[in-house]
C-alpha cells in the first residue's frame, strides 16, 4: 500500500513536471517492482486519467492551454483509444514491451533534436487534426503511455506551438486517450482497479507540485533531467526485454 502511494507521488511529480502522462515512467516502475507488462499497462491508464485530469487544470489556470486547439486531436485520441482493450488483450506481452522499448528509445533520441519555434500558429485541416489523435491514441494507450511525447515535436514542429503550450496540450491530450483507454480495457478485463486507484489518486499530489516546478524551471534543465531519466528507462528495458 505504502510503496503504492509513493509510486503514484513519484509518477504524479514528473508527469507534471515534464508534461507527459506517467505511463513511460510508471510503466518500467511496476515492471522492476514485479508487475506484468499488460498489468503494468492497465494500471498506468488508471493513473494517466488522474493525472492528466489534474494536471491540465492547473495548466489552465496557468494560462497555458489552448483547449480549442487540443480539442480536435483529443477526440480523435479518444476514438483511436477505443482499440487499445483489443490490442492489449490479443497481443503477446513481450512484442508490447518491445514496443514501448522502442517508443522510450525514440523519445530519448528526440530530445536531441532541437525543434525549432516559430512566432505565429499553423491553422491545420480539423480532419487532419483528427487523424493525428486517432493514430496517436490507438498506439500510445496500447502501450500504457498517453501519447504526449509523440504529439509535443508535431504541435512544436509542424502546428508552431510555443513549447510550454504545446506540453500542457500534451497533457490535455491525454485526458482523452487515457479515458477512453481506460474503458475499452475495462472491458477487455485487464486492468488492477485496486493498485491502479491507489497509484492514481497518490499521483495527484505529485502532479501538483510537478506543474508548479515546471512553471519556475528553465526548459534546459527539465530537458537535461529528462534525457538522464530515458537513458535509465531505456538501459532497464533492454536489459529485461533481451538479457532476462
Amino acid at each position: 500500500m505504502l510503496e503504492l502511494v509513493f509510486l503514484g507521488s513519484f509518477v504524479g511529480l514528473l508527469s507534471g513536471f515534464f508534461g507527459i502522462g506517467g505511463g513511460t515512467i510508471l510503466v518500467p516502475l511496476l515492471l522492476f517492482h514485479g508487475f506484468d507488462m499488460k498489468t503494468s499497462i492497465g494500471i498506468s491508464v488508471v493513473q494517466m486519467v488522474f493525472s492528466s485530469i489534474y494536471g491540465s487544470y492547473l495548466n489552465l489556470r496557468k494560462g497555458t492551454l489552448d483547449v480549442k486547439m487540443v480539442f480536435i486531436i483529443g477526440a480523435g485520441g479518444f476514438v483511436g483509444a477505443l482499440f487499445s482493450g483489443m490490442i492489449v488483450a490479443n497481443v503477446d506481452a513481450i512484442i508490447l514491451q518491445g514496443i514501448f522499448l522502442a517508443f522510450t528509445v525514440f523519445a530519448l533520441l528526440r530530445l536531441f533534436f532541437k525543434v525549432k519555434e516559430h512566432r505565429s500558429q499553423k491553422t491545420v485541416n480539423p480532419v487532419i487534426l483528427f487523424i493525428i489523435g486517432f493514430l496517436l491514441g490507438m498506439f500510445s494507450v496500447s502501450i500504457g503511455v498517453g501519447g504526449s511525447v509523440l504529439l509535443v515535436p508535431i504541435l512544436v514542429g509542424f502546428l508552431h506551438v510555443k513549447l510550454k503550450n504545446a506540453t500542457s496540450a500534451g497533457l490535455f491530450f491525454v485526458v482523452f486517450s487515457s479515458i477512453s483507454g481506460f474503458i475499452s480495457q475495462s472491458l477487455h478485463g485487464v486492468i488492477d482497479f485496486h493498485s491502479g486507484l491507489i497509484i492514481g489518486i497518490a499521483s495527484l499530489v505529485g502532479v501538483y507540485f510537478g506543474v508548479m516546478l515546471k512553471h519556475s524551471t528553465s526548459e534546459s534543465l527539465q530537458k537535461d533531467l529528462l534525457v538522464l531519466f530515458y537513458i535509465g528507462v531505456v538501459g532497464y528495458l533492454t536489459y529485461r526485454t533481451f538479457f532476462l
